[in-house]
Order: C-alpha cells, then sequence, then structure tokens
C-alpha cells in the first residue's frame, strides 16, 4: 500500500506569519491569528502537488519561482468562498430596480446621456452581473441605452463559469420560474443564460489591489460588491473602499452586502435610505457638474 508522508506536514508560526503576509499584501486576504489550522488545510495540497517538504519552501515558491504568478490565481480560487446565487439580496435588487435606476435614468436622460456602467467587483461564478443584466434587460426605460456591466473577480477558475454561464439548481435558490424560463435555455440538466442577457456582460480577472487594472476599468454609475469586503481587515477595507470612491462618478452608488458597512472606515459615502433598502452614495461636488 502506497503511503503519503508529506501529507502530515505541519505549518509553524513563523510560516504561517510569512504566508498570511504575503497573502495579505497580495490581495487582502486576512487570516486571523487563530486561524493557522484553515491556511495550512487549504494549502496541503499545493505542497504535495508541487513535491515541497515545508510550508517555507512554499513561501520561497510563492516569491522568486518562475511560475509564482500562476501559482498565486491558482491558490486564490482555493482561499477564497465562491457561494452565490441569482436574485440575491431581492431587498436590494428591489431598491436597484425601483429606486436607483430610475434616479440615474431621470438625471442621465435630463444631460442627454444615455450610458449605464455597472460594475460587479468580486463576482464569483456570475450569477450578480447576469443577476443585473436581467433585471436591466426586462426595465424598457433603458432601451435602446448603451449597457456596461463588467464582473471582475481574482480567481480564473470562477470566471471561466461565469463565462460558460451554465447553471444547475443551488444557483436558483432565489429564483422564480418566470424568470428562469424567460432567461435561461434548459441544458442537459442544467441551465444556460441565454444569449441575449450574456451579450450584456463582460469578464475580467482583476485583483483588488491592483491600483494599475483598476484605473484601466474607467468610471462607472454603480458598484455591487457584496460579500467581498468581509475577507479584508480594517486597514484593507480603507483601501478597497478609497479605489471604489475613485471608480465612481459623483452621484454614483455602492451596494454592499446586508452584512457590510463602511462605519469606521469611510466617510466619502452618504447613507441613503430608500424605501426598499439602505445604499451607500457617492457625492456630488458642489459646484461640480457630472460627466
Amino acid at each position: 500500500m502506497m503511503s503519503f508522508p508529506q501529507q502530515s506536514i505541519s505549518m509553524s508560526d513563523e510560516e504561517f506569519r510569512l504566508l498570511r503576509d504575503f497573502i495579505y499584501g497580495h490581495c487582502g486576504i486576512t487570516f486571523e491569528a487563530d486561524s493557522k489550522y484553515i491556511l495550512e488545510k487549504r494549502l496541503i495540497k499545493r505542497l504535495l502537488e508541487l513535491n515541497l517538504k515545508t510550508y517555507q519552501e512554499y513561501y520561497q515558491y510563492l516569491r522568486y519561482n518562475r511560475c509564482k504568478d500562476q501559482e498565486l490565481m491558482d491558490i486564490m480560487d482555493i482561499l477564497t468562498t465562491n457561494e452565490t446565487y441569482f436574485f440575491r439580496e431581492s431587498f436590494q435588487l428591489k431598491a436597484f430596480t425601483d429606486e436607483i435606476l430610475p434616479e440615474l435614468i431621470a438625471e442621465k436622460t435630463a444631460r442627454g446621456n444615455h450610458t449605464l456602467r455597472i460594475w460587479s467587483a468580486g463576482c464569483s461564478t456570475g450569477e450578480e452581473p447576469y443577476t443585473i443584466a436581467m433585471l436591466i434587460h426586462s426595465l424598457p426605460q433603458l432601451f435602446g441605452w448603451k449597457i456596461e456591466i463588467i464582473g471582475t473577480d481574482i480567481s480564473q477558475r470562477v470566471l471561466q463559469h461565469a463565462r460558460r454561464a451554465v447553471y444547475n439548481t443551488s444557483s436558483f435558490r432565489a429564483t422564480a420560474e418566470k424568470d428562469k424560463n424567460l432567461f435561461f435555455n434548459p441544458l442537459d440538466g442544467s441551465h444556460k443564460v441565454k444569449d441575449a442577457v450574456r451579450e450584456m456582460v463582460t469578464f475580467s480577472h482583476l485583483n483588488l489591489f491592483d491600483t494599475s487594472k483598476l484605473a484601466m476599468l474607467g468610471k462607472v454609475d454603480l458598484i455591487f460588491c457584496r460579500n467581498v469586503i468581509i475577507y479584508f481587515d480594517t486597514p484593507a477595507k480603507r483601501r478597497v473602499i478609497e479605489s471604489f470612491n475613485s471608480a465612481l462618478y459623483e452621484g454614483g452608488f455602492l451596494l454592499l452586502g446586508h452584512s457590510e458597512s463602511l462605519m469606521n472606515i469611510s466617510t466619502s459615502f452618504t447613507l441613503r435610505h430608500f424605501k426598499n433598502d439602505m445604499i451607500y452614495q457617492k457625492p456630488l461636488a458642489q459646484y461640480g457638474v457630472r460627466p
């Protein structure tokens, strides 16, 4: 019988500190002092596949090996949780369709601007940006507008899933049957997003700590970033939220997850009390005119 003695590799406190700090510096994901076992358990498979004997060797691999960039992308799949589904947090989506979009449409129409750019940051397997596209597709007020919905994530694996746009039952736990019939085609026991919706969304690989690539994204009217910043500590949250502030047009909106808040994080946004939800908004400059 074959044995695998390397499977008992343990992580020292120093190795944990090195890897924790390296991962944090790369993408802002935080592992608290008592989570050494979690990091050890998630990374052990990488040591085995790379035939490394210690986590110190793995740290050196991440820093200096010619394949380090690919390895960093691979471990993002291991370290991040990607559980999501269509039409998640319905009360917030109702605020989006019934209150925020009409406000944006009226304001932009008054200036003769018929474009709308929406960013789904941390889009995972694509359910969120496709949901946004489905909601917009159902609004006749936006017919003829130039709509851009950009989904980004740090994990290449989930982005591949998003581009395939094929989903199983777990993704439809909050989807009405009429929407499932309207926006999806059955495919070998699963369902595929229809082309009319898929064509509204583009997907890109993006690390929210990569300021140069963030700048290339350009300005957007609205950002969805739900259940992402929970993985960051306070300094990392501030860094990401400041990037969102820079990316938003004046008057643009930031939609966070229901358990997330900017309290003690940022004073750059106003918390708007809509009928269906509370949403953060980037204030208009006192004498500025929004482009």
